[in-house]
């Protein structure tokens, strides 16, 4: 590693440090600061992304971000994605999981989100104000993704859930998704389709966050941005890289996990 790239990373420590101390009052309890710091400086240095081209502050200011919710970088709870001179923070799939089951004033049993392809069997009842959600899935079906459905297993026996169809889900990508063809969106499709059912649904769960930056972070980390609506798709932008995306076909949307 060439002496430029260890006074890079060491002023990211540094500053990542500084941080974390000067907002001490703003971290989940048992916050590990430690293992946090190790981890993200693993995730810095394994070469999966290219840091080199971010501002120092840019990349502490996206960790922070997942310290204050007490996600994990390197387990993959969160992602510091490097686009241009800046760095983006998101959530994954297991990390909304995590927060809704930690932060959810109502004590949660489980809570999960599935795809529904073609050939899959579904069926939403509700009868006598009771309602119910029927899954039997294909064996090893890699059919056409129609749509996916979330659904949140409360302590006390209650159970609310959501679903959406792809062309529901395909709308909320293109009007309110911060990157709708970014590489997250072609190469895990039906992850993503999970993860935007799980996200509107935990709007249905009173979460209560410990402190305003947790509060912020959460909203910083999904992908959409429902506070303004775009007419029209955002250019076709890959937030993994700083090249710009091909357009996606109709197969990529339908593309398997």
């Amino acid at each position: 590693m060439a002496t430029q790239d260890k006074n890079y990373l060491v002023a990211i420590h540094n500053g990542l440090d500084e941080s974390l101390e000067r907002q001490v009052e703003a971290l989940p309890k048992n916050f590990n600061k430690q293992r946090f710091m190790q981890n993200c400086m693993t995730v810095l240095q394994d070469g999966t992304a290219d840091f080199s081209k971010c501002d120092a502050k840019s990349v502490v200011r996206t960790l922070l971000k997942g310290a204050f919710l007490g996600l994990d970088f390197f387990n993959g709870e969160c992602y510091a994605i490097p686009y241009g001179g800046n760095v983006n923070f998101q959530t994954d799939y297991k990390g909304e999981i995590k927060l809704a089951k930690r932060y959810s004033s109502n004590p949660i049993k489980d809570i999960y989100a599935k795809i529904v392809r073609e050939g899959d069997e579904f069926v939403e009842n509700i009868e006598n104000g009771n309602q119910t959600v029927s899954f039997n899935p294909k064996p090893f079906n890699d059919g056409k993704i129609i749509g996916a459905f979330a659904v949140c297993l409360y302590m006390d026996g209650g159970m609310i859930y959501d679903t959406m169809s792809v062309a529901e889900i395909e709308h909320t990508r293109t009007t309110f998704s911060k990157a709708p063809n970014s590489k997250a969106w072609k190469d895990s499709y039906g992850e993503m389709c999970k993860k935007t059912v799980l996200r509107r649904l935990c709007k249905l769960i009173d979460l209560n966050f410990d402190t305003a930056e947790a509060m912020q972070a959460f909203e910083d980390g999904s992908d959409f941005n429902v506070r303004e609506t775009k007419s029209e798709p955002t250019p076709a932008v890959d937030v993994y890289i700083d090249t710009e995306a091909k357009e996606i076909t109709d197969e990529e949307k339908t593309a398997t996990e």
